[in-house]
């Protein structure tokens, strides 16, 4: 009996010892490919690292095609950088015709900065024609601030034609000023028609304010003919506010025929 249960112990002992071995083989391989993956997610985000020069890039986990791919990458970020005059600019890792061709670019840059009066502008970069060049647009763009109103405006380096035409639009904007009650209205300068004009802009624009309650209305301004049209028309407000119920309703300006045509259900004022 005592061998019997040997026996059958060292069967079952046999047995785990088998199945571990069977579950060991299992998870090996899995294990394997987890370990492989985890290790290409890190040698990618390293190869991210290096392609966007972050200070976690580790260059000698590159391999080789990496790393010629990495160089070609940042020789073009460096020769882009050079053109748009924009992040750093490294001039000793260009070729002989990349350093030629952004002389010229700059000097285009330069130029263009100048013309729009834009900065930085180095003048002593410029040859004469394109002093000239610059020069004019100066002036040209002077005259456009001026007539206009707007930017920086030089009235003294205005030719006698320009100062006319700037004149004449200073007074235009003056006077649309005045009409519309917008900024700055100087009436000193403005003629009799001028100020005719602005007195009927004035008139009609107190005239709408008053329309629409507004605080600014002033009424001492109205016509007989106008307050009495808006008295008319904020009496038949006030009968319809009263009528149906909605807005201010003030009763001790209805007329006898409205409190008895209110008072009498189907017997309404023609509104």
């Amino acid at each position: 009996m005592k061998i019997n249960l040997r026996r059958c112990l060292l069967a079952q002992i046999a047995c785990l010892s088998l199945w571990s071995g069977f579950i060991y083989a299992q998870s090996e391989p899995v294990q394997h490919a987890k370990d492989v993956a985890d290790h290409h997610e890190e040698h990618q985000t390293n190869v991210a690292a290096c392609r966007n020069a972050w200070s976690q890039c580790d260059r000698s986990k590159l391999t080789a095609n990496e790393v010629i791919a990495l160089e070609v990458a940042e020789h073009e970020s460096n020769v882009s950088s050079c053109k748009s005059g924009l992040g750093t600019c490294d001039r000793s890792g260009l070729s002989a015709a990349e350093a030629h061709e952004m002389t010229v670019v700059e000097q285009q840059r330069n130029l263009s900065n100048c013309t729009e009066g834009w900065t930085p502008c180095d003048q002593l970069l410029l040859t004469a024609v394109e002093v000239k060049a610059v020069a004019l647009a100066e002036r040209e763009r002077n005259f456009s601030n001026c007539k206009d109103g707007l930017g920086a405006c030089d009235h003294s380096k205005l030719t006698v034609s320009e100062t006319a035409i700037v004149a004449a639009a200073e007074r235009q904007s003056n006077l649309l000023n005045c009409i519309n009650a917008w900024g700055e209205c100087d009436r000193s300068t403005l003629t009799l028609s001028d100020l005719r004009t602005i007195a009927a802009a004035e008139h009609a624009r107190n005239l709408s304010n008053c329309k629409d309650s507004s605080a600014t209305c002033d009424y001492s301004q109205l016509t007989a003919s106008e307050a009495g049209t808006l008295a008319t028309a904020e009496q038949k407000r006030n009968y319809n506010a009263c009528l149906k119920g909605f807005g201010l309703c003030d009763r001790s300006r209805l007329t006898p025929s409205e409190v008895e045509a209110i008072s009498s259900p189907g017997k309404h004022l023609s509104q």
